[in-house]
């Protein structure tokens, strides 16, 4: 794969996203899978793991710091979250964030974490700007190298873009998402923060294997959080109603070019932004891993692919997005 510069490095493009680790995150867990879908990712040049402490209340993390335990590559970045578990909405604190970035050390099995991120907090609370300031005294004391956010919303971005020390912004960015295209990517890249994209491939949608017949585990935010009944609904199919994500994929798909899956073609679209440093799509297998790397061995789409991709964008979703955006 090709590298990027982030906060200061290079790292290669597609890094590998944790949510469901393993096939799924409650009593599921399979942390035989995960250990190989890391390990796949690793032997593919995946360079980036990104998790958080709440993605399985902590099982994700205590799988990748068993896998560290069996690699010791000081070119692996592995990324965090803190702020959901247990502190949102309203329990942000200078000791709150310490101890969640301290089961996060002790989980992962490390010294200090690599890069830790703000996940999904209340604007409010980004706009007041105590946490960012608690995240720099975590920096000074050791315990982080470097801190960013993940955030909802251009508007949300923006504003921590505006904060000192700011690494890398993580951002669902995907053909189904342009809107951080217009101001949000472009401002960080001119001030060399780190874009991290999830949901590249919009909870599926853009992978092109979900019909009107598909059928969704009850512990698939797929199916529990459609609507945003749990959390942002822009965190589900990026925010579309079902069906009409579905007909949107329909026509993407009509434009897939020869030699490309729709995945890789989603993949590429991406890829071809340079304000991008790293893309996490997930997986819950080895040959998912190995799928998603291929993308980065595509030529740039043509310019007419890409504006074909616009005007699906426009007709066909811009104005359906729900949640923050």
């Amino acid at each position: 794969m090709q590298t990027r510069q982030f906060a200061g490095f290079a790292i290669p493009e597609i890094g590998l996203g944790c949510w469901q680790l393993g096939g799924g995150w409650r009593d599921d867990w399979d942390d035989t899978i995960a250990q190989q879908t890391l390990s796949a990712a690793h032997d593919a040049g995946v360079r980036f793991i990104d998790t958080a402490d709440v993605y399985g209340d902590g099982a994700s993390e205590r799988s990748i710091g068993k896998f560290l335990a069996t690699r010791k590559d000081p070119s692996l970045v592995v990324a965090t979250k803190l702020g959901r578990a247990g502190i949102y909405p309203d329990g942000y604190t200078r000791g709150s964030l310490r101890d969640a970035t301290l089961r996060s050390i002790d989980r992962l099995g490390v010294d200090a974490l690599d890069l830790t991120q703000l996940h999904c907090v209340p604007t409010d609370v980004l706009r007041q700007g105590d946490v960012f300031e608690w995240l720099r005294e975590l920096q000074q004391e050791g315990l982080i190298r470097r801190w960013g956010a993940s955030v909802e919303s251009v508007e949300e971005g923006l504003i921590c873009l505006d904060q000192p020390g700011l690494a890398s912004l993580q951002v669902i960015f995907n053909i189904f998402r342009q809107k951080p295209a217009e101001e949000l990517l472009p401002r960080a890249h001119a001030q060399g923060v780190g874009i991290i994209v999830r949901l590249p491939l919009a909870s599926g949608l853009l992978g092109g294997k979900i019909t009107r017949e598909t059928v969704f585990r009850q512990d698939d935010h797929r199916h529990f959080n459609r609507d945003g009944q749990h959390f942002n609904v822009g965190e589900t199919f990026a925010g579309l109603e079902l069906e009409r994500g579905i007909t949107a994929a329909e026509q993407v798909a009509a434009l897939v070019p020869p030699g490309l899956t729709m995945a890789q073609m989603a993949l590429r679209w991406i890829l071809d932004h340079e304000a991008v440093s790293v893309v996490i799509p997930g997986a819950s297998s080895p040959s998912q891993v190995v799928a998603n790397v291929t993308a980065a061995d595509a030529a740039p789409l043509p310019a007419t692919l890409r504006a074909a991709l616009a005007q699906v964008y426009v007709q066909h979703v811009r104005d359906h997005i729900r949640g923050p955006y």
